[in-house]
């Protein structure tokens, strides 16, 4: 499968010879599809590219894997890629979080957009930020507000993830 890099996305043509994007969105719930055409964000791309799923061109000239992980560090994602592959191999759906000022939407596997709610709204930090109580407070109460759960995932020196469920609680 051939994807054309833009300036925020890869996009993918869909033709009846390559139903395997129709697929990749209406399956794996990747990219967004509209009119015959497949959006996939830069960390979609990455993933799909990591994964030998998918082959990006950029004017007819083939991106390789190093080159897009570069576009997306310069784009301050690389963060976000880390956890995006590491919830997706564990078989997680993810959507953009940006509604609910998270990083991401997670579905639980068996549950789908569309059909059934996100389970968590999940925020991205780094080992050593300095973070206030109440940040992670307000973080708590949006998403018991849109009755979704908090999902912190920290990001080491390292690159190694742990992530922590924060639940919103009244006293």
């Amino acid at each position: 499968m051939y994807g054309e890099l833009l300036d925020e996305t890869v996009s993918i043509t869909i033709a009846e010879s390559n139903q395997k994007a129709i697929s990749l969105n209406q399956k794996s719930y990747f990219g967004k599809l509209e009119n015959n055409v497949l959006d996939l964000s830069l960390i979609e791309a990455l993933y799909l590219l990591e994964k030998n799923r998918l082959k990006v061109y950029q004017n007819e000239e083939s991106i390789q894997f190093d080159d897009l992980k570069k576009i997306v560090r310069e784009r301050d994602l690389y963060s976000k890629y880390l956890v995006f592959r590491d919830l997706k191999d564990r078989g997680y759906i993810i959507k953009a979080g940006f509604k609910y000022g998270s990083e991401f939407r997670l579905y639980e596997r068996g549950n789908v957009p569309g059909k059934g709610h996100s389970e968590y709204l999940v925020k991205i930090l780094h080992e050593f930020d300095k973070l206030e109580i109440s940040n992670i407070s307000s973080y708590a109460r949006v998403a018991h507000g849109v009755k979704k759960r908090l999902l912190l995932a920290v990001i080491d020196e390292d690159g190694d993830l742990t992530y922590y469920k924060i639940k919103w609680t009244r006293p």
